[in-house]
């Protein structure tokens, strides 16, 4: 075997361990994950919140959304303030926020209020709405991204889109609807364990689970 077959065995052996490590982790629901959240070190991974599959024409684009892109409707849009004002209420502390440059995805955090964001274009759709990409890229990139540890007290939020988070996550996706979020823990070396999964209408229900 040569060296780039071997580096290529590695890299997927690699990838394999860190998927099957976020598949085996214990879930945390209720106030166990509301206080594992509050203490921080946790990384949330989302998709944007609600938005119909087909852009709006001009005369129907909101303001801001200059290049008509697609943009959230009216669930997407109350459910995403209800989960910002559930995190200032359970007091989250929400330390980096990044996000997909798309308007949908912009749009989100904006409305929710989780704070500074930056943006990243592997988090985007290239403009290509609901398409995966061939080489896998992006899927790399956010799997290296969920595991880096926030900073201590804190979580971090990443919002994209679906594609992106079946090609880093492809056992965690299923049913993974708009808005709804994978709650990972970083190990330190590398890993993430997954310990839970949250659709965007049920961050009120936790709020009430205190």
């Amino acid at each position: 075997m040569n060296s780039c077959s071997l580096s290529r065995f590695w890299w997927f052996y690699l990838a394999q361990l860190a998927l099957c490590s976020a598949a085996l982790a214990a879930p945390l629901t209720g106030r166990d994950l509301t206080g594992a959240l509050q203490r921080g070190g946790y990384v949330i991974l989302m998709r944007h919140a609600s938005s119909p599959v087909t852009p709006p024409d001009a005369a129907h684009a909101e303001l801001g959304n200059v290049k008509n892109e697609r943009q959230l409707d009216e669930k997407g849009r109350a459910s995403a303030r209800s989960m910002g004002a559930v995190f200032r209420r359970l007091r989250i502390p929400v330390g980096r926020v990044l996000s997909s440059p798309t308007y949908r995805a912009l749009e989100t955090e904006r409305l929710a209020r989780f704070g500074p964001v930056q943006t990243f274009s592997e988090l985007g759709d290239a403009g290509k709405s609901m398409s995966a990409d061939a080489t896998g890229a992006r899927g790399r990139w956010l799997r290296s991204q969920v595991a880096q540890s926030p900073k201590a007290g804190t979580d971090t939020i990443i919002i994209t889109h679906a594609p992106n988070i079946a090609e880093a996550f492809p056992l965690d996706v299923k049913d993974l609807g708009d808005g709804a979020a994978l709650i990972f823990r970083p190990d330190g070396s590398g890993g993430v364990l997954l310990v839970a999964r949250v659709k965007i209408e049920e961050w009120s229900q936790l709020a009430d689970s205190r």
